[in-house]
């Protein structure tokens, strides 16, 4: 027999690891973001953060009863995003607000995300 208390502390630990997942990736993503194809510009980042951020949120989703938990990877890579490329390391700015692959990494990372939100609240309790 478990009780409630031994249950909760491996999905709050699975919720915790997560989060630090989008904070490593919104990093990686960010800082990459300005890679260049030979001489074309290839932001790739954003491609990475449409896939990675939706299993994030899946992953939290089959983790937890608690549908809120769900906006804890979308909420820590965006509050990552934003503080780090407005106020970067340094002072340095790292997404300009003229640059499309400023608008384009924003939306690739939540939208994606926020979509498998919305699927992951909708489905049945036992389809999670």
């Amino acid at each position: 027999m478990t009780s409630e208390h031994t249950t909760k502390q491996p999905e709050h630990g699975l919720i915790a690891l997560l989060a630090l997942d989008a904070l490593l990736l919104a990093i990686l993503e960010l800082f990459f973001l300005p890679s260049y194809l030979g001489p074309v510009q290839f932001p790739i980042t954003a491609a990475v953060a449409a896939v990675t951020n939706p299993l994030l949120v899946a992953v939290t989703a089959k983790s937890t009863p608690n549908g809120a938990a769900c906006w804890v990877p979308v909420l820590v890579w965006f509050l990552t995003v934003f503080v780090l490329g407005v106020f970067g390391p340094g002072g340095d700015v790292l997404l300009p607000a003229q640059d499309w692959r400023t608008y384009l990494l924003i939306a690739a990372g939540v939208l994606p995300a926020a979509a498998m939100i919305g699927i992951v609240r909708n489905a049945p309790p036992g389809a999670r």
